[in-house]
């Protein structure tokens, strides 16, 4: 197959990190597995954080993540850089800085590899942006494209940002919209046109460098980043980590264009109606809010904003200077006492 005849997505069984084991499943796995005991590991996997973080001494510590996925775009080029940045994405969502990466690649070989060589091309713009060297990589032969990275990075050990800490009190601030998950999967169906996409490809390919610096200057309490599991997923993991409530404000959250009108057609990814159903055992709806908007809530995305809890007193900070880059800075909610997710 040559680089003008084929369609990327028409070869991915699921797209970008709605290809993601469900939450349930995935936690059913680790509860078997016995996590790290050496003290310098500061965050492991038992709070399904971004990212892990080791201590290498008193003021400097790792920050190691890994995130690869198939195609999401059909563009080779697009494709590179929504994955690049997307991995990037947990080292910011710590706190810290991105340093190095590593590609990992899985190619059919039945294909060009000129679609190989624009997929690497798109991955290394974002590296060259982000101030990250990209120092070498591994592949493998699929049936099924695959593209992403393994980032190393550094965060000062007190600084790095959690998503355990969120406090009663606090506000909510999201930094992009949500909808890529239903955008893509609409694209595929042919139900939108091609640059319909152009918002969510923006979006996908914008690194999240700026938001984490504005949340470190304000000092934030807890963060994560909106990826697959949606955000009442994310947003759920990090209420529960740090054993408080989420009151989400339903007509704060930010949309694409097209994607609440696109879900109440019917066009929603499996991954999307998979979050809904596991979203459910934790979140509870107030009647006025839309069916749509429901669903949107739990819409898989691929390379998200972060999700941001900061003290009531220090939220016009956070806002100003995430305007002040150009990056939303959506009210989305309150941290409460309690349990869960309500959505009002």
């Amino acid at each position: 197959m040559d680089a003008t005849s084929i369609r990327l997505t028409e070869l991915s069984s699921c797209a970008g990190c709605a290809a993601k084991l469900g939450a349930a499943e995935l936690r059913s796995v680790m509860e078997r597995v016995s996590p790290a005991t050496d003290d310098r590991v500061l965050v492991g996997y038992g709070n399904g954080d971004d990212a892990g973080v080791y201590l290498v001494r008193d003021d400097l510590a790792l920050v190691s993540t890994v995130d690869f996925f198939p195609p999401i775009v059909d563009d080779p080029f697009d494709f590179g850089r929504i994955a690049a940045t997307n991995a990037l994405s947990d080292v910011y969502a710590m706190g810290g800085r991105p340093l190095s990466a590593l590609n990992i690649v899985a190619f059919p070989e039945e294909l060009d590899l000129t679609i190989l060589a624009r997929i690497l091309e798109g991955g290394a713009g974002v590296a060259r942006a982000a101030g990250v060297a990209v120092v070498g990589g591994h592949t493998i032969k699929d049936t099924e494209p695959k593209y992403g990275m393994a980032v190393t990075g550094v965060v000062d050990p007190k600084r790095i940002v959690t998503n355990a800490n969120a406090r009663t009190g606090d506000v909510l601030v999201l930094t992009k919209p949500l909808g890529t998950g239903v955008l893509t999967t609409a694209l595929r169906r042919n139900a939108i046109r091609a640059n319909d996409l152009d918002e969510a490809v923006r979006a996908m390919t914008t690194l999240n460098g700026d938001a984490a610096a504005a949340m470190l200057a304000a000092g934030a309490h807890a963060a994560t980043d909106i990826t697959g599991f949606g955000l009442l997923g994310h947003a759920g993991s990090m209420a529960n980590a740090s054993g408080v409530r989420f009151a989400i404000y339903a007509n704060a959250v930010p949309f694409m264009s097209h994607v609440l009108e696109l879900i109440a057609a019917g066009v929603v990814p499996g991954g999307t109606r998979h979050n809904v159903e596991t979203h459910a055992g934790f979140t509870g709806f107030a009647a006025s809010v839309p069916e749509a908007v429901r669903i949107g809530l739990s819409d898989a995305q691929t390379s998200g904003g972060l999700l941001i809890s900061v003290a009531a007193n220090d939220v016009e900070k956070l806002t100003a200077e995430l305007q002040r880059t150009g990056t939303l800075a959506a009210v989305v909610g309150e941290v409460c006492d309690g349990t869960g997710i309500d959505v009002c």
